[in-house]
C-alpha cells in the first residue's frame, strides 16, 4: 500500500483525492495548503500549511503536487530530495528554465518517479488515434490541426491574480488550457523543426498573459501543423484535433474520434468517457493516469509520463511566445532531444 500526500487543495485536487481514494494501492496519508480554511476539506488525514514540514514529519512514497505553476519546481525538488515519488500536475512549470531544471532532477535521481499530469494521451480516442498512426496501416502523417476555443471570464484571472501573471503562470491560454493540444500534436506529429506564432489578448481584462494564440508548425518529417486556442469565446467549445494521413483523416472533436470513409462520410471509431457534472472538459483520464503511476512505482518500471516526455511543449509555448516577438519563424532546438 503506498502512503500518499497532497501538496495543494484548490480545484483540481479534488480529482486527485477521489482517485487515491479510489485506488486499492495506495492510501493518503497526508495533505498541505496554506489556507487553513481547507483543513477540514478531507477529514481524518493529517493536515499541514508547510510541505516542507509535511515531507520531514510524514512517511510518505508519493506525493501528488496541486499547486500553482510558480511552485511546481520548488516542491518537487523538495520531494525528491526527500526520497518521494511526485505526481506533478500539468504544466512542468511556469517557464522553461524551472521545467528544465525538473527534467534536469529526474535524470540526477534515477530512482525516483516524477510522472506529469498530461492525462488526455490516455483518453480512448487518443489512444486509438496513436495506434492507428503507428501501425502505418493509413500511411505517414502528412498535417495536424489543434483547435481550443473555450470561455475565461476576467473573474477567472480576479479570482486568483496568479493567472494573469507571467512570472507566476508563465503564460495564458497557451500554458493553463491548451498545453494537452500542444502535448498531443507534438506526440502524435513526432520531432519539431520550427514553429512560426503568435500570441496576442482580445479581451480587455487588463493582465499580462495571452488569451489567444496561433502557430504553424513543421515537422522534421514534412508534415505540418496548425494550432489555434483562445479564451475569448462565448462558451467552452469542444476541442478538435485532426491528423491527416496520406489515406485517412482522423478527427477527435465532442470526444468521439471519427475517420472519413472513401465515399466522405464520417465513420465513429470510439468515444472517450467523460467526467460528469461542468469541468467534463479535464477528460477522465485522471484515474487511469493515476492508477498507471502506481503501478510503475510498486513495480518499478517506466510506463508512465515522465518529465521529459512533458518537456517538449513546454519548448513549444517558449518558441511561440518568442517567434511572436521577433515576427519570425523559430527553429526548435530543445533542450533535450524530443522524443
Amino acid at each position: 500500500m503506498l502512503r500518499v500526500g497532497i501538496i495543494g487543495l484548490g480545484d483540481i485536487s479534488k480529482i486527485h483525492i477521489e482517485a487515491i481514494y479510489e485506488n486499492a494501492h495506495a492510501e493518503l496519508a497526508a495533505v498541505c495548503d496554506i489556507d487553513r480554511s481547507l483543513e477540514n476539506r478531507v477529514k481524518g488525514v493529517p493536515f499541514f500549511t508547510d510541505y516542507h514540514a509535511m515531507l520531514d514529519e510524514i512517511v510518505l512514497d508519493c506525493v501528488h503536487i496541486c499547486l500553482p505553476h510558480y511552485l511546481h519546481y520548488p516542491a518537487t525538488k523538495a520531494a525528491v530530495e526527500n526520497g518521494v515519488h511526485v505526481m506533478l500536475e500539468k504544466p512542468l512549470a511556469q517557464h522553461v528554465t524551472d521545467s528544465r531544471a525538473i527534467v534536469e532532477l529526474e535524470e540526477k535521481h534515477p530512482d525516483l518517479k516524477i510522472c506529469v499530469s498530461l492525462q488526455n494521451r490516455l483518453n480512448e480516442t487518443v489512444e486509438e488515434l496513436a495506434s492507428i498512426i503507428a501501425s502505418g496501416i493509413y500511411g505517414e502523417v502528412k498535417g495536424l490541426k489543434g483547435i481550443v476555443t473555450w470561455h475565461r471570464p476576467k473573474s477567472y484571472y480576479d479570482v486568483k491574480p496568479w493567472r494573469g501573471s507571467m512570472e507566476l503562470a508563465g503564460g495564458g491560454v497557451m500554458i493553463n488550457q491548451s498545453i494537452h493540444t500542444l502535448d498531443l500534436l507534438q506526440w502524435f506529429g513526432g520531432k519539431i523543426d520550427s514553429i512560426r506564432g503568435s500570441i496576442d489578448c482580445l479581451l480587455d481584462y487588463g493582465y499580462e498573459v495571452e488569451d489567444t494564440a496561433t502557430a504553424h508548425i513543421k515537422y522534421q518529417n514534412g508534415a505540418t501543423g496548425l494550432f489555434f486556442a483562445t479564451n475569448s469565446h462565448a462558451e467552452n467549445s469542444s476541442v478538435e484535433l485532426q491528423v491527416i494521413l496520406e489515406n485517412a483523416k482522423l478527427t477527435i472533436k465532442d470526444s468521439v474520434l471519427t475517420m472519413m470513409n472513401d465515399n466522405g462520410m464520417e465513420v465513429r471509431l470510439v468515444e472517450d468517457r467523460k467526467l460528469p457534472g461542468t469541468k467534463f472538459y479535464y477528460g477522465a483520464s485522471h484515474v487511469k493516469l493515476i492508477d498507471q503511476f502506481y503501478q510503475a512505482i510498486i513495480q518499478d518500471n517506466n510506463d508512465y509520463i515522465h518529465a521529459r516526455d512533458a518537456q517538449t511543449s513546454m519548448e513549444m509555448i517558449h518558441l511561440i511566445r518568442e517567434s511572436s516577438d521577433a515576427k519570425q519563424t523559430m527553429k526548435m532546438n530543445l533542450f533535450h532531444d524530443q522524443t
